[in-house]
């Protein structure tokens, strides 16, 4: 009790009355978001020191290996498809939809596109557009079942997406056992083609920093005009929170969900494609990494689904996974890493939310004063 009691002691103090509605938000989130970050990693210094670990150790080597060249670069390859995945995951957030199909979406438009993607010669600009795009629209595609059911049936958006994961993955699963098994040398190959020199996406960095993540920097930029600079984003915000009022105005939320689905399942597409493009160059069940969609919604919680806070906090969890595996060498298991993340989101959330409604209590104390101040003149 005693820290929240500081927390908000020190929140009266950096905020004053002069500061816009805006300012006092943006204060408030960013330091709430660091308190909660060095209150996760006390809780963690204290779970170490239970179990007979030394913390300081365990954060020194995080720092050392983190702050290395390559580990850099490495982190921000890991905070790519966490980037895509927790954009889409923001999008749904902002119509009050919780599209958490995303795992599924990335995974059905990862096979469509990797295929669609080796039946075509282009030059290397345009193959790599198409596929991306190809992945967008088979993304949108599987999201759509969910959007159409949630605006013309009212069935709840969570237990769609959840159960078309589980029907993708059987749905790839059939695929790969049916159509994509050859014997090459005596070795089966469960993949789809291998995809030609001009589909592959170049590096920034040789083998270390794939040029998805220029793209990933791109999504993030237009997702902050369309949401917050747009026409459209002020009905899809204004929808969001209040869809009853938003329908006076005219904005239909049955379009909205429809809309806002699409493009949450169209950026969701591409969270594979720095596997498919810049890597593996083909899709298969071991080359294309899962649990995107999961880590994605963390991601985009942690950042309070801005983009900055997106990107932000993308990068943490690539740093922190980046160095898991030289935990090892402190005598710290690596899934402390995890469970790290976790008590971060879970410390973040709680204590946001906390600072949101003090900041609220503040903004109300103040229209009360200058009320009774002009109710007195």
């Amino acid at each position: 009790m005693s820290q929240t009691r500081t927390r908000i002691t020190l929140l009266d103090r950096v905020l004053t009355p002069s500061q816009s509605p805006r300012t006092q938000t943006m204060i408030a989130t960013v330091g709430g978001s660091l308190f909660a970050v060095v209150l996760a990693l006390a809780i963690c210094a204290v779970m170490l020191a239970i179990t007979g670990k030394n913390a300081l150790d365990a954060y020194s080597t995080i720092i050392e290996t983190g702050t290395d060249t390559n580990k850099l670069l490495e982190t921000l390859r890991r905070a790519t498809p966490l980037i895509f995945s927790a954009t889409a995951v923001a999008v749904g957030f902002k119509m009050n939809l919780f599209n958490i199909g995303v795992e599924g979406q990335y995974l059905f438009a990862a096979l469509i596109a990797a295929e669609a993607g080796s039946w075509v010669g282009l030059p290397a600009p345009l193959h790599v557009s198409y596929i991306l795009i190809v992945a967008m629209i088979a993304g949108a595609a599987w999201a759509s079942i969910a959007a159409l059911l949630k605006a013309y049936k009212g069935i709840h958006e969570v237990i769609s997406t959840i159960m078309l994961n589980y029907i993708a993955l059987a749905v790839i699963q059939w695929l790969f056992e049916s159509f994509f098994r050859e014997e090459i040398e005596g070795n089966l190959n469960v993949k789809t083609s291998i995809l030609p020199d001009s589909a592959r996406i170049p590096d920034i960095v040789d083998g270390r920093l794939n040029g998805m993540f220029l793209v990933a920097l791109l999504v993030v930029a237009v997702f902050w005009v369309l949401v917050y600079r747009s026409r459209f984003g002020f009905r899809l915000r204004a929808s969001g929170h209040n869809a009853a009022a938003a329908s006076t105005a005219g904005i239909s939320a049955r379009h909205m969900i429809i809309i806002s689905m699409l493009i949450s399942g169209a950026i969701a597409g591409l969270v594979a494609m720095q596997s498919v493009l810049g890597e593996a160059f083909a899709y298969g069940p071991s080359a294309t990494p899962i649990q995107y969609g999961f880590a994605g919604i963390t991601v985009a919680l942690l950042g309070r689904n801005h983009p900055i806070g997106i990107v932000i906090a993308a990068i943490l969890f690539g740093f922190l996974d980046s160095t898991s595996a030289a935990l090892q060498l402190a005598d710290v298991p690596n899934s402390i890493v995890k469970v790290m993340q976790a008590i971060i989101v879970l410390t973040v959330v709680i204590v946001n939310e906390a600072t949101i409604r003090r900041l609220n209590v503040r903004t109300a104390e103040q229209a009360r004063a200058k009320l009774e101040t002009g109710g007195a003149s």
